[in-house]
């Protein structure tokens, strides 16, 4: 990350200094140089308020986890889907707990529940942490995991949804298919590529007095309870298949109940399973609001320098050169920031979603609302994910996280390309 960040920064300052030098003072304009400093100050308070907003999200869903793994749900569907976890991440004990908070946090993200699916992934990182021989750095499955989570595993856009409906689509949904074909692909591509390239990362030598070795042995010694059988894994799979066909005929109808349902769901599970669930709850739930204040300085470091590249004129420079070429094999000029943004700020590019799909030279049906509402709903913002799942067990060294998550950020937005123009057309 060290040089990614000055790299990041390096450019934006050269950028926005050679723009100050040539610029002619304006009635009412700022100088670039002024509006860099802006942008610094406004992205610092505003990754603040971003992770103060997530507090309350995190003291909740964290809490609901705890109940979760006191009553034994983590331990029943990591037996579930052994056989499949087990060849993602051999390096992980099928009955660790991690193995269920990983599929917690998948399912959210499957279902388009946003930030509610921070919590599970923070809860399957500090899991995956406990087997990190090396403190610092990512172990193989952390980074399989993080690449998983960039690549935005989909099946029901609901926040995308909802905008192109407020925008007057004739069919807000209409973009299911194509976001199923992009995030099937960029999460395909993620595995992949994290596989691959821990080959030419290997990890430090371990720290023979890591206290995390320790807690992996342990781990390691606790007796493994008998997978469920494969049949019972097949079904479990065909369910989640079975998932997509529903999201498509009633995603809107179902989407305002998910949360709600997973909180009686959770809460009821551990009623049942004989668990405390007020105090678990809230034992949980302290545990949440301590790692959503751990994550802030992570998050103004990202985010500052990420609106530093956009404030400089770098990205718009970026996108007039690249645009020439993307142009002719279905990438259009206006869709290429949404491509360059959304790994890089969430919240802006929701907003140029939002401008381009309220314009009515482009439209939420136009080919190129298809496209950048399909971009949007298929991918996340690999920084955020970096800094906020990292932050929260104090990876500094991320090893081939960072390029593999990329890497799966281009493969979405090939496939989302391809998809669009297959169904669409231009």
């Amino acid at each position: 990350m060290n040089g990614i960040l000055l790299a990041m920064v390096s450019m934006a300052f050269v950028f926005a200094g050679w723009r100050h030098l040539a610029w002619v003072p304006v009635a009412g304009g700022s100088a670039p140089m002024e509006a860099l400093s802006k942008a610094m100050i406004e992205a610092a308070s505003g990754a603040v308020t971003l992770a103060i907003g997530l507090v309350g999200v995190m003291t909740l869903f964290m809490g609901l986890m705890k109940v979760a793994e006191a009553g034994g749900m983590l331990r029943i569907i990591a037996r579930l889907i052994r056989p499949l976890m087990v060849r993602l991440f051999p390096d992980v004990p099928a009955e660790h707990p991690a193995m269920g908070a990983m599929i917690l946090n998948l399912s959210a993200n499957a279902l388009g529940l946003g930030n509610a699916a921070t919590p599970f992934g923070i809860r399957a990182m500090q899991e995956l942490d406990t087997l990190n021989s090396r403190p610092g750095t990512a172990t193989n499955a952390m980074v399989l995991f993080l690449a998983i989570n960039t690549s935005s595993v989909t099946l029901l856009p609901t926040g995308v949804i909802a905008l192109r409906a407020a925008a007057g689509s004739v069919d807000p949904a209409a973009i299911l298919p194509t976001t199923l074909c992009a995030t099937i692909g960029s999460t395909t591509v993620a595995i992949l590529a994290a596989k691959l390239y821990s080959r030419w990362s290997p990890a430090p030598p371990i720290l023979e007095s890591s206290p995390t070795v320790d807690a992996a042995s342990k781990s390691s010694e606790t007796p493994e309870e008998s997978p469920a059988p494969l049949w019972v894994s097949l079904f479990a799979l065909a369910c989640l298949v079975l998932l997509v066909p529903l999201a498509v005929l009633y995603g809107q109808a179902l989407s305002p109940w998910i949360i709600p349902g997973l909180m009686v769901f959770f809460l009821g599970f551990g009623a049942l399973r004989r668990v405390p669930v007020y105090e678990t709850m809230i034992e949980g739930g302290r545990e949440g609001f301590q790692v959503a204040l751990r994550i802030i300085p992570y998050m103004v470091v990202i985010l500052v320098a990420v609106a530093m590249l956009r404030a400089s004129g770098a990205l718009d420079l970026l996108v007039g050169a690249l645009g020439r070429f993307t142009t002719p094999i279905g990438l259009p000029a206006e869709a290429l920031p949404m491509a360059l943004l959304r790994p890089l700020s969430g919240s802006g590019a929701y907003a140029v979603l939002a401008s381009l799909i309220k314009d009515p030279a482009i439209g939420p049906d136009s080919y190129t609302g298809m496209l950048i509402s399909t971009l949007q709903g298929s991918t996340e913002t690999t920084f955020y994910i970096l800094a906020v799942y990292f932050g929260a067990v104090q990876i500094k060294r991320i090893r081939h996280a960072m390029v593999a998550a990329l890497t799966a950020d281009l493969a979405g937005v090939i496939c989302a390309v391809l998809a669009c123009l297959i169904l669409f057309g231009r």
